[in-house]
């Protein structure tokens, strides 16, 4: 995914709270930090009071329900986490933080981050690479992201959104694009869009057309799924042009339309 100019900035004025969130349970962020956060975030800015005050108790509770941990030799804040807190609560605005469950823990990297990885060939013969992440949530298990990455949020780029709709997708199995469906959602017509959709969007890719949209969603449904919350959020408009019907199917599964802002 390509670099976007840093979106995220925090006066001296609102550091050093650490010690308030550590350890604490559903205590109210600070005013200024949350104040800041909003600020730095624009597809958050946007949104109206009412809906910033839901969110900002989601995020309390999401910080004293989860557990962030420091890698890589990044030092953690409240900046830190209230930034991911707050971007990884839009999607679950409306429903609710037992979207979140089966898992606690997440992991803040400075900057991309290194995965090991093995892949067997058609042959049995086992090949090892290193996979360089700027993000990856893990089934069961926690959510990776790199710092520098969430500070680049903006213009349909957002990898805690991204991250935490891969754990959305999770909550009903293997990743695969099709999450656990509410609202009288089918399966049958969920697939059917999404798959259409992406089909649609893999032919262009290949094609060698520039889309706005990141590339990368092409690389498989659950990628798919995952890019398009990041321009769901993000970007409305471009998504609700390029792929209507399935736009209108995420705001009936995120209980969300933010193409009215």
């Amino acid at each position: 995914m390509s670099d976007r100019a840093a979106g995220l900035a925090f006066p001296a004025a609102v550091m050093g709270f650490f010690a308030w969130l550590r350890g604490k349970r559903s205590r109210p962020i600070p005013d200024e930090l949350w104040q800041c956060t909003v600020a730095g975030l624009p597809f958050l800015a946007a949104r109206d009071a009412a809906e910033l005050a839901r969110l900002k108790q989601l995020a309390e509770e999401f910080l004293g329900e989860k557990e962030f941990t420091a890698a890589g030799g990044l030092e953690l804040s409240d900046e830190i986490c209230v930034a991911i807190a707050a971007q990884g609560c839009l999607p679950i605005l409306n429903l609710g933080l037992a979207a979140y469950r089966g898992w606690v823990g997440i992991v803040v990297y400075p900057d991309e981050f290194v995965a090991p990885r093995e892949i067997e060939d058609a042959n049995g013969l086992v090949h090892e690479f290193d996979d360089v992440l700027s993000g990856e949530a893990w089934p069961g298990g926690p959510l990776l992201v790199s710092w520098h990455d969430v500070r680049l949020a903006g213009d349909g780029y957002n990898v805690v959104i991204h991250e935490f709709a891969h754990k959305l997708d999770m909550l009903n199995g293997e990743s695969d694009g099709i999450p656990a469906l509410h609202s009288g959602i089918a399966s049958a017509d969920w697939e059917a869009a999404l798959l259409a959709a992406y089909d649609d969007f893999c032919a262009r890719v290949d094609s060698g057309e520039e889309t706005r949209i990141d590339p990368y969603a092409s690389d498989s449904p659950a990628e798919f799924f995952a890019v398009l919350s990041e321009c769901f959020f993000d970007l409305p408009d471009l998504f609700a042009a390029e792929y209507p019907a399935l736009y209108a199917l995420f705001c009936r599964y995120y209980r969300q339309n933010p193409g009215r802002r």
